[in-house]
């Protein structure tokens, strides 16, 4: 059974760097054709995908957010995380881990973790 579980600050002050980890249990982050990615949702708004890191630890992210998201891996503790600097009070939401086969689906999701952006 794949787990996942994001975890990091629930408050952030405005203007800093948003960090998040995603612990994953029951698959390697480097198993062949998996994408780990990081989707976010706003209080009453969709969903947002926001980037991914692949097995080989390739990169991919979306183009309104590239130039402030940077997701890396540490692969001794099966993990991956997500900062993203410059955050703003709209980018309060509830921030999923998720995983998904070669971005076509995703398939097992965190629950979800909120983080507030207030000062």
């Amino acid at each position: 059974q794949v787990q996942l579980q994001e975890s990091g600050p629930g408050l952030v002050i405005p203007s800093q760097t948003l960090s998040l980890t995603c612990t994953v249990s029951g698959e390697a982050i480097t198993t062949d054709f998996y994408y780990w990615s990081w989707v976010r949702q706003p209080p009453g708004k969709g969903l947002e995908w926001m980037g991914a890191i692949d097995y080989h630890g390739n990169t991919y992210y979306s183009p309104s957010l590239k130039s402030r998201t940077s997701i890396s891996r540490d692969t001794s503790e099966n993990q991956f995380t997500l900062q993203l600097s410059s955050a703003t009070p709209e980018e309060t939401a509830v921030y999923y881990c998720v995983r998904s086969f070669q971005l076509i689906y995703m398939d097992y999701w965190g629950k979800g973790t909120q983080v507030t952006v207030s000062s």
